[in-house]
């Protein structure tokens, strides 16, 4: 019981693999995709502030660090599966928010229970922190996608992936989107050129979309 039993519950999140059912030269974990959207964020918010945006980085740690936590009950579900309706999506979402609700109440004492609704909740809103969290999840979904299509994986979840991420991406209105556009998204396509994928066309594509 208490917090033994989150610290624990921790190690459940290595033991999920993202985007199940589908052949990967390289299978990442919940936990390692967490922490690479914390890594992501950091850059994200300095280039934020270096454009003179406030930037409150102990709620940023808590929402990207915590993000995903929620999958710990129901695991990563299919994106197609996922977003294949909002009603589906916000009953999906429904369900794991009630689950860590339950978790808090279950197992976390009293008088941390507040600290813990507020950094295991979705994060992702219209405040600079979660626009920033949003990128940063997606940016990571870009970079799997990437290496799977540059390794010559044909199977179309990824290009799917690749061009829904960048479509996200750069429809969210900060500074640091631009300066991915600009600066970052070149480098990965001149990456890709050696891909038998040609993931220049699927970017162009997903940028005039």
């Amino acid at each position: 019981m208490g917090i033994h039993t989150y610290f624990q519950s921790l190690t459940d999140l290595e033991r999920i693999i993202r985007c199940p059912g589908r052949f990967k030269f390289q299978e990442h974990s919940v936990s390692a995709h967490s922490w690479k959207v914390v890594q992501y964020a950091k850059t994200l918010a300095d280039i934020e502030e270096s454009n003179g945006v406030v930037v409150d980085w102990k709620k940023l740690y808590e929402i990207t660090s915590s993000h995903d936590y929620g999958e710990i009950f129901i695991g990563d579900i299919k994106t197609p599966v996922k977003h294949y309706s909002l009603e589906l999506r916000a009953m999906l979402q429904q369900v794991e928010e009630g689950m860590v609700a339950h978790f808090i109440d279950e197992h976390i004492p009293h008088q941390f229970q507040d600290i813990f609704r507020r950094q295991l909740r979705e994060g992702k809103d219209d405040s600079v922190e979660g626009k920033i969290l949003e990128v940063a999840d997606k940016l990571d979904q870009i970079y799997e996608a990437f290496t799977e299509l540059q390794l010559g994986n044909t199977e179309k979840e990824f290009i799917t992936m690749y061009r829904n991420a960048l479509i996200k991406i750069k429809g969210i209105k900060l500074h640091c989107v631009n300066y991915f556009l600009e600066h970052i998204l070149p480098d990965i396509v001149r990456a890709g050129s050696i891909s038998p994928i040609n993931i220049e066309q699927i970017t162009n594509e997903a940028l005039a979309s």
